[in-house]
């Protein structure tokens, strides 16, 4: 099928938003209830990061991977709560490694209650996660879940090392994006495809549609860190370039830059000069640094939609191929 046919059966946010509703709700009660602790701070700390909402993108990859392939139930309610869970824990351990104090427009954890405290919620809802696991006693699962955890702390302990780095290049830096954020897209889809029957090649193919997603997703935020409009981020302009991140629009400004301006692209990154932001900005946008960036974003959202190809049509192959486009325009 060719992407004209593909336009017409590729839903929209909130038409997708609207499909997926009654699995959403039913997955945010079972999250609440088993975030549930007798340790008051958990229940703080835990509610505080899981009530600021955001898109919910990853348990909702496994309810419509699920139902592109199949009927869904109870398992995948579970298997997307444990896919939130693990990716609420990478947030908090995020903030704490990044010393943020804002996401989603509100104070970070560490921010209120210190990096003690968030560092160890972190931990309980990675075991809580692993627990809910547990309790659907089939191996496949615990062995795709426990390969990505694993997956995703290489991506943690990788991404330090490019911490005010300025020789990571862009394949570098795609290293990082498949580990810390990839592996989990392709997890959640792949587990909503095992959970609804599908072969092993559907399962697959569910499997690369998420990996590519996750570059695409990743890639377009990056973008709108210099991009963006701050209020609608829910962040500060620039906060990568202040962790000492170097992202693909600085990167690929870096690799165009003179020499004399290379040389004091690098001295911004290793210090993380948020004061020197308007140089950069003037830096990237000279290079077409966000265009390119935008471009590479948008080969891997038709690399996902292709990767559906084999799949046929319905309502959340529809809504698969909807979010693999949203991933790239969206705004926040």
């Amino acid at each position: 099928m060719n992407n004209v046919a593909h336009q017409a059966n590729r839903l929209d946010l909130p038409a997708i938003q609207a499909l997926a509703a009654g699995d959403m709700a039913a997955i945010d009660a079972l999250i609440r209830d088993r975030l549930a602790s007798d340790v008051v701070l958990i229940n703080q700390v835990a509610e505080h990061i899981v009530s600021a909402g955001g898109k919910r993108l990853r348990p909702m990859l496994v309810m419509l991977a699920g139902r592109a392939t199949g009927t869904v139930g109870a398992e995948h309610h579970q298997l997307a709560a444990i896919v939130e869970f693990i990716h609420t824990s990478t947030l908090l351990h995020d903030d704490v490694v990044d010393e943020s104090d804002l996401r989603r427009g509100r104070s970070t954890a560490n921010a209120i209650w210190g990096n003690a405290a968030s560092v160890l919620v972190g931990d309980f809802l990675y075991s809580r996660s692993f627990q809910l696991m547990v309790e659907l006693d089939r191996m496949p699962v615990m062995r795709i879940l426990a390969d990505t955890t694993n997956r995703i702390a290489e991506g943690e302990v990788l991404q330090l090392l490019h911490v005010r780095n300025p020789d990571t290049d862009e394949a570098a830096y795609l290293n990082v994006i498949e580990r810390k954020t990839a592996v989990l897209f392709a997890a959640g889809t792949r587990l909503g495809a095992l959970a609804s029957g599908a072969d092993e090649a559907t399962q697959q193919a569910l499997f690369d549609y998420g990996m590519q997603l996750g570059y695409a997703f990743q890639i377009a935020d990056d973008v709108l860190d210099y991009s963006g409009d701050a209020d609608a981020l829910g962040k500060n302009l620039g906060d990568d370039l202040g962790e000492g991140k170097a992202t693909l629009p600085l990167i690929h400004a870096m690799a165009q830059a003179a020499p004399e301006l290379r040389a004091r692209l690098r001295t911004i990154v290793e210090t993380g000069d948020t004061g020197a932001l308007p140089e950069v900005l003037t830096a990237i946008e000279a290079a077409g640094s966000l265009d390119y960036s935008r471009a590479r974003a948008l080969e891997y959202a038709q690399a996902a939609e292709r990767a559906l190809d084999g799949l046929g049509d319905n309502e959340a192959v529809a809504a698969l191929r909807g979010l693999a486009r949203y991933a790239v325009e969206r705004g926040h």
